[in-house]
């Protein structure tokens, strides 16, 4: 069995270390999008291989990345010694992180759509944040339509067994705002045309404080 702060999936990691290996430039630019501006320390939740890595501006004094899947976390430790800023990476989930000292930012990027529990989660992400510090996101997000639909059936079926636990159909941002965040930014885009039938193609990126 998996320590809590280890959850090994090979398959998942095999598939997602080479995703990564592949990222388009349009990737790229919304992974730069959702880190510019960030300073001090920051928590990164779910680092996978280490993509954000790379576009961490100079301004940020520490990433704590954590990433459970030992496989990913390997890579992500290989690219920390090339990144512009001090990466620690650590073999953890956010419900294992202990109470510490504070973080003025999180990171998640195409994360929240694969926790267990993401309300309890991003409720553990307000406990860890800095009255006044941001939560800077980058997730898939729930769709309506023909797309929605599409999404509940993937999520009832294979989707999550093959990409990590990925749901695709969570109103992502609801859950932000019910945690206690408030989202001070945001814009919703497509990753994919309207007509293609990819249950991940419609993505929320934005920031939220924690004001108390």
């Amino acid at each position: 069995m998996s320590a809590p702060g280890n959850l090994d999936n090979p398959l998942f990691a095999r598939i997602w270390t080479f995703m990564s290996s592949r990222e388009t430039e349009w990737l790229r630019d919304r992974r730069r999008e959702n880190l510019a501006g960030l300073s001090g320390r920051v928590l990164e939740v779910g680092a996978g291989t280490g993509s954000n890595f790379g576009f961490y501006p100079e301004t940020v004094t520490e990433v704590v990345a954590a990433e459970p899947e030992s496989r990913l976390r390997d890579a992500a430790a290989a690219a920390a010694t090339s990144a512009p800023v001090p990466v620690t990476v650590l073999a953890s989930t956010v419900e294992a992180l202990g109470a510490g000292e504070p973080f003025d930012a999180i990171v998640c990027s195409l994360v929240l759509c694969s926790v267990d529990r993401p309300e309890d989660v991003l409720r553990q992400l307000f406990a860890l944040l800095k009255p006044g510090g941001e939560l800077r996101y980058f997730e898939h997000v729930a769709s309506a339509g023909a797309r929605g639909r599409l999404q509940r059936v993937a999520d009832a079926t294979f989707w999550p067994r093959l990409f990590g636990n990925c749901h695709t159909h969570r109103h992502t941002e609801q859950m932000i705002t019910a945690a206690g965040f408030v989202v001070t930014e945001s814009r919703r885009g497509h990753q994919f045309p309207a007509w293609a039938p990819v249950p991940v193609s419609e993505f929320a990126l934005g920031s939220a404080s924690r004001t108390a």
